[in-house]
């Protein structure tokens, strides 16, 4: 059984189960439905309770928590406190992760192309167009590169992968900064667009010379081709657990207002440079104050439990530290 099948059947298992126990109800970023997906088999065949996720993009999440149709949302873009107040909503970081660029060139190994951010930038303005241009070339000596078109590859929905990705390309290009800027959904210059993290993979191992850029767990169970990557300190880093926690160091979660922490382009040596969060949304005081209680002992279970399963996908458990502050916030903010 492939990932996708393997995530999906999770997801549906979950969904078919939810209606004879505790109806907990969630929708959003596609970056954590890997993980979220494989707590809810565990947590399903520990308490009973069923857990329906839809991957619907970071977007859709925010709409559906504010229209009250989920017991929780997710997203990948943290929310700003003052639009956490104004919609009666809590926010907190569930796991952390990583964003990266992947290829499908013929006889490149994962981890062999390297790109900086500038280049970056330039393929998704549409300033760079081959393969072989001099600055993939400069950075890429010892790498064959055909002569070929860049087929571009980008999200068509609210994601809130692309908010990082297009925060990352803002932070390193100005041109990119002015022309396009950064959040869930942009003018994108160019490329072909493919709904969400699944999609981008899907397409990107299917088209000869693209590029795409996906959350880390779908890169490597779907055995894509991943970049290295020039941080901010000028040298080139391999995605690994180790460079995610590296850039995840520097977080200053307890002086946050509202959790909201970006993780691209953090300084260190070993950071990666496209780290980071992805965040759970819930009402301060929830429609469905069951539901809502239910939701809360799950994300419990998943911080208690759930570290080993988050590690096994490549993503970053949150520290102990900040998970102590995170349930400080769900006793003293959500009603239930």
């Amino acid at each position: 059984m492939n990932f996708f099948k393997t995530i999906v059947a999770a997801g549906l298992v979950a969904a078919s189960t939810s209606a004879f126990a505790a109806d907990i109800t969630g929708a959003g970023a596609t970056f954590p439905f890997p993980i979220y997906s494989k707590w809810a088999d565990a947590y399903k065949k520990e308490t009973g309770n069923g857990l329906n996720y839809q991957s619907i993009g970071s977007g859709g999440g925010i709409k559906q928590i504010e229209a009250k149709t989920v017991t929780f949302g997710a997203t990948d873009m943290p929310l700003k406190v003052d639009q956490l107040t104004k919609d009666g909503l809590v926010q907190w970081p569930m796991v952390m992760g990583a964003i990266v660029p992947v290829v499908n060139l013929e006889g490149v190994k994962p981890g062999e192309v390297v790109f900086d951010g500038q280049t970056l930038a330039d393929i998704y303005l549409g300033k760079i167009t081959k393969w072989d241009d001099p600055a993939i070339k400069k950075l890429n000596p010892n790498v064959k590169l055909p002569g070929e078109a860049i087929t571009v590859v980008r999200r068509s929905d609210g994601s809130g992968t692309t908010f990082n990705f297009t925060d990352y390309l803002s932070k390193v290009s100005a041109e990119w900064k002015s022309k396009v800027g950064s959040g869930t959904a942009v003018e994108w210059p160019t490329g072909v667009g493919a709904k969400g993290n699944e999609g981008v993979s899907g397409n990107v191992s299917q088209t000869k010379n693209s590029i795409g850029y996906v959350e880390y767990a779908y890169a490597k169970q779907n055995k894509l081709t991943y970049t290295a990557l020039v941080n901010k300190a000028g040298k080139t880093v391999q995605p690994t657990v180790a460079s995610f926690q590296a850039a995840a160091s520097n977080a200053d979660w307890a002086n946050a207002p509202g959790y909201y922490v970006i993780l691209t382009d953090q300084p260190g040596e070993a950071s990666w440079p496209i780290t980071a969060s992805t965040f759970i949304l819930m009402h301060r005081e929830p429609a469905d104050k069951a539901a809502s209680a239910e939701a809360v002992k799950f994300f419990k279970w998943a911080f208690a439990n759930g570290g080993k399963m988050a590690e096994e996908l490549d993503y970053i458990p949150m520290p102990e530290s900040v998970v102590k502050l995170i349930e400080k916030t769900w006793s003293a903010d959500i009603k239930s």
